[in-house]
């Protein structure tokens, strides 16, 4: 009974270095494929050795399933961000330390772990704690991140592993440059600087244009003290019945109006306008006297004939409107 305990005790360092040494070579062999490609492509035997214990790794996997047929978008958009970890990972790792491997395993390549692990939605990342040595944890299982906030970044992810990780140093994200959004940029600001440069000689004139302004400014007064925000805000009718069977063009009340009802208001209002730019500017400066009253007359005749518009809509807007003028 003692030669066989004395036989044990004398066995067990062999036996803890020989496990340590299998599991060493284990990450070794893997951590070799991942400098080369990373992150991991795995299927079915390469997980389950991945993830089989003794482990004094840690490993973070993505149960993903990237093909069309299986309709996850997630999946597709999330990849690239996977990608760049694992690339940053490999990049940034020096001789091993942290002894972390991240691996991909698609529902193509690993129907048996999906059905195994019985996951009904993907991508799920699961993370491996060591099982041996000072930061092991014994029979801890996978601690699983779920993606319900939707796409994530790979700083997030990165963010997520580091709290699971013995502290130290870490490496960080490496981005590559996206040379086709630099060279697109960069192209059209040549472009757009070309066109400006060849074009300039005929829209300076046209931004220097002081009528063009004052028609712009002119329209943009017109339009809104006509009520068009109003509409937007309280999303209006644009008319409505007259309960006779016949169309309300104008609501009754200053609170209420219809959509049509802003358009002619407007009408009214850059009739008005134009017509007193008319007999401000255009009227003395003409020559022949019997035209010139002919003018005055007739844009004076359109002037009262607005005005006389003008306050009959008042008058609808609100019946104690006191003020009229012939003939409306």
């Amino acid at each position: 009974m003692k030669l066989c305990l004395m036989l044990s005790i004398g066995l067990l360092p062999w036996l803890c270095t020989a496990a340590r040494s299998k599991t060493t070579d284990k990450f070794d062999r893997y951590y070799t494929k991942f400098l080369s490609t990373s992150p991991l492509k795995l299927d079915d035997a390469s997980y389950e050795q991945l993830t089989a214990g003794p482990r004094d790794y840690t490993t973070a996997v993505l149960l993903t399933a990237l093909q069309t047929r299986f309709g996850c978008q997630l999946c597709r958009d999330f990849q690239p961000e996977w990608d760049v970890l694992g690339q940053s990972w490999a990049k940034g790792i020096k001789a091993g330390n942290p002894r972390l491997l991240l691996g991909t395993l698609d529902f193509a390549d690993g129907k048996g772990t999906f059905q195994k692990l019985m996951l009904q939605t993907a991508p799920v990342l699961l993370l491996f704690p060591p099982t041996v040595g000072p930061e092991a944890k014994h029979d801890a299982p996978a601690i699983r991140y779920d993606f319900t906030m939707g796409k994530q970044s790979a700083e997030q992810i990165h963010d997520w592993i580091i709290r699971h990780l013995p502290p130290g140093p870490k490496p960080r994200i490496y981005r590559p440059l996206n040379w086709m959004r630099i060279i697109t940029t960069t192209t059209a600001l040549l472009g757009v600087v070309s066109f400006l440069s060849i074009a300039a000689p005929y829209i300076i004139p046209i931004i220097h244009n002081r009528n063009l302004w004052a028609a712009l400014s002119l329209i943009t007064i017109l339009l809104f003290t006509s009520g068009h925000m109003f509409n937007h805000i309280r999303k209006v009718p644009y008319v409505s019945g007259d309960g006779k069977g016949g169309i309300s063009y104008f609501a009754g009340g200053f609170s209420n109006q219809f959509g049509l009802e802003t358009q002619i208001v407007a009408a009214m209002y850059g009739t008005l306008s134009f017509a007193t730019i008319a007999l401000a500017l255009k009227v003395p400066r003409m020559v022949d006297p019997k035209r010139q009253q002919l003018a005055v007359f007739l844009w004076g005749a359109v002037i009262f004939g607005m005005y006389s518009f003008l306050l009959s809509v008042f008058r609808v807007k609100n019946g104690g409107y006191p003020f009229f003028l012939p003939p409306f």
